[in-house]
């Protein structure tokens, strides 16, 4: 089948041999598309190719992945609210119901390469400490696997982000769930969560990194964070990760009295505090592996049109290339004013 350059998705197969207009060889028969063939395309100034039929099942298996895996969401849910109530009641919780939680759905994760989909996907209304913990642990996952981590390395630190928040089983409720601001005496209490969650793991697991991770999430490579104002050559590498996850995962879930804010507004102001703040070398594995797979999604800007980012810019990572429709493109990098305010599967 023929298909014009802006309307190919990854995974899409060349084939015939593909040339520029003045014969230059572009692309060999054979090649699969992603982003940067895609973008080698554009700039030669190719409009058409032939593509192999695209074979729906193949797209439908990679849903019934990510499905697979939202169900299993679900239930990790469930099973960090009982794992929770265990820390609120008695001070502890069982190591086998968290490795038996993150297990199965770690093993899933492997399957699902699409990372901006899995997100979207998994984003839920609810901003409990439920959900947010197990969305910390997963992306953790994620970030560990980008920066080579072991396959014991990254169950590892997916476990200390699904625990990260386990102290605020000590935390009480009206402050938990207060969605006015906090007075300074909560303000304080609330930021005990973290030596609650460090006292909570090593008595449950003995596990003095997952136990670190817990303490130190909260802070920042320049010193400003708490409880303990450490610098960047204090904190452990797993809480490196972590911490990026965790704000990440924070900007998209929002507050109850906070609108949402879309995934690549989160990504420029994550990108913006790996400069001294957190984990440059993890800051710039999350952008650099979420980036590329928004090519290819729909988008909606912010003076309201919708379209599809068909190539993301080299020199600005954040002002892509967006098509609105087979006459209309725009080019985030020249309309300055324009910006991706959300992205959808």
């Amino acid at each position: 089948m023929k298909a014009h350059v802006t309307d190919l998705k990854h995974g899409d197969c060349l084939i015939t041999d593909t040339f520029n207009s003045v014969g230059l060889h572009v692309l060999p028969k054979g090649t699969v598309v992603y982003g940067e063939e895609i973008t080698i395309l554009m700039r030669h100034q190719i409009d058409y190719v032939d593509i192999e039929p695209r074979m729906m099942m193949l797209d439908n298996e990679e849903m019934n992945v990510a499905q697979g895996i939202d169900g299993n969401f679900d239930q990790a849910i469930q099973n960090y609210e009982s794992i929770f109530l265990e820390a609120l009641s008695k001070g502890s919780f069982t190591q086998s119901d968290v490795d038996n939680t993150l297990q199965p759905l770690l093993e899933k994760l492997d399957e699902q390469k699409d990372v901006v989909s899995l997100l979207l996907l998994l984003e839920r209304d609810d901003i409990s400490t439920y959900n947010h913990s197990l969305q910390v642990g997963l992306l953790s996952f994620y970030i560990a696997t980008w920066l080579g981590h072991t396959k014991a390395e990254r169950f590892e630190i997916s476990r200390a982000g699904y625990l990260h928040d386990i102290g605020k089983s000590q935390i009480a409720p009206h402050i938990l769930n207060k969605t006015d601001n906090l007075t300074p005496e909560e303000s304080e209490e609330l930021k005990r969560h973290t030596t609650y969650g460090y006292d909570i793991i090593l008595k449950s697991m003995n596990d003095e990194k997952t136990a670190l991770v817990a303490l130190q999430h909260h802070e920042f490579e320049d010193g400003t964070g708490y409880p303990n104002n450490l610098r960047k050559q204090d904190l452990h590498p797993y809480t490196q990760i972590v911490a990026v996850a965790n704000t990440y995962v924070g900007m998209t879930l929002g507050r109850a009295n906070q609108p949402k804010q879309g995934l690549i507004n989160v990504l420029r102001k994550v990108h913006e505090l790996g400069f001294g703040k957190l984990n440059g070398n993890a800051v710039q594995a999350l952008i650099g592996h979420l980036l590329p797979n928004f090519v290819g999604k729909s988008v909606q800007l912010s003076n309201g049109e919708q379209g599809t980012i068909i190539m993301n810019n080299p020199l600005d990572i954040f002002k892509p290339l967006v098509k609105i429709n087979e006459t209309t493109f725009r080019d985030l990098s020249k309309e300055r004013n324009l910006t991706v305010e959300e992205v959808f599967i």
